[in-house]
């Protein structure tokens, strides 16, 4: 069982930074592939990032890439969102999501066995 807990989100204006972070209960942590997913009002929950166990290898949705970072500290049980020239269309619910089965980064919302309560990041225009 793995517990996850964001935080880090907040109100920014457009062109402003956000982190996000996700820390994990469990020792298992460093065997995880871990996402970040996010879900605006009326809209479904969709893909942002991902990054293997190992941290190695990450993967991004279109829509953030280069704009959007995931990084990892296994030693400290947590993952990051740098979130960086952030949008009002960024404004959402992001939740952070770990995979103990696959191996690989998803972007499939159901191969993610846990998840966290969510952070409320809003992007004002």
């Amino acid at each position: 069982q793995v517990q996850l807990v964001e935080s880090g989100g907040g109100l920014v204006q457009a062109g402003g930074s956000l982190r996000l972070s996700c820390v994990a209960s469990g020792r298992t942590f460093s065997s995880y592939v871990m996402g970040w997913f996010r879900q605006a009002p009326g809209k479904e929950r969709e893909f942002v990032a991902g990054i293997r166990s190992n941290g190695w290898a990450t993967l991004y949705a279109d829509s953030v890439k280069g704009r959007f970072t995931i990084s990892r500290d296994n030693a400290k049980n947590t993952v990051y969102l740098q979130m960086k020239r952030l949008k009002p269309e960024d404004t959402a619910v992001y939740y952070c999501a770990a995979d103990g089965s696959t191996g690989i980064i998803s972007s499939v919302r159901t191969d993610y066995d846990y998840w966290g309560q969510g952070t409320q990041v809003t992007v004002s225009s």
